[in-house]
């Protein structure tokens, strides 16, 4: 037997909280919440797009998740395409620095575009992106946030269609990570000390144009 030791860096505790890199997190928003709003953000998105078959550019890693749950609840004809930028990392804050790792590979001329993010906090990002992919000339340009940090936004960016506003809080779980840890948590988790009043999780809303 290796006599190396493992960092345990996830640990389920119970129902309600969970322990990562030693720090614990209490359930924010439900699996079941989650699914429900994303069925709601599909049918409008479907209504909106009909037979105009977008492309989705899903940015990693976060947004794989909640991309193929989007897709699902859409039931119309779409595509998928993915591009990278660079993460948190370990740290609970963003530094702000954005660097594009991974390109998107489909023709977007001509396309209608829907940029889906797990979240958006700074803004910067979603700035960038929009900055960029405006250049390759799609037919329209849109994004889906599953989450909206209004609070720690510094630029103002489109946002098209959002399934929750919330505050300023470190969120993990259903694509989120601590350090690449907790993505596959089918609930959202925060910060046990970030839990209490005025926390709750507000319904965000689809700004067309």
């Amino acid at each position: 037997m290796s006599g190396r030791s493992t960092e345990a860096t996830f640990l389920v505790h119970d129902e309600q909280t969970v322990i990562i890199r030693g720090e614990r997190f209490r359930k924010y928003l439900t699996a079941a919440s989650l699914q429900s709003r994303i069925r709601e953000l599909g049918e409008e998105m479907a209504a909106e797009y009909g037979d105009q078959k977008p492309i989705l550019i899903g940015v990693l890693n976060g947004a794989f998740i909640f991309l193929a749950d989007l897709m699902r609840a859409m039931k119309i004809d779409c595509e998928v395409d993915f591009l990278k930028l660079s993460s948190y990392g370990e740290a609970k804050i963003s530094s702000g620095e954005v660097r594009e790792l991974k390109t998107v590979d489909a023709d977007l001329k001509g396309r209608h575009v829907i940029v889906v993010e797990d979240i958006v906090d700074t803004g910067l990002s979603m700035q960038f992106l929009l900055e960029k992919l405006a250049l390759e000339e799609p037919a329209s340009l849109k994004t889906c946030t599953l989450l909206h940090k209004y609070e720690a936004t510094r630029v103002d960016v489109q946002l098209d269609f959002v399934g929750f506003r919330i505050r300023n809080l470190f969120v993990v779980g259903y694509g989120l990570d601590y350090g690449q840890v907790g993505r596959n948590l089918a609930d959202i988790y925060i910060l046990e000390e970030q839990h209490g009043p005025g926390s709750a999780p507000e319904h965000g809303s689809s700004r067309k144009g």
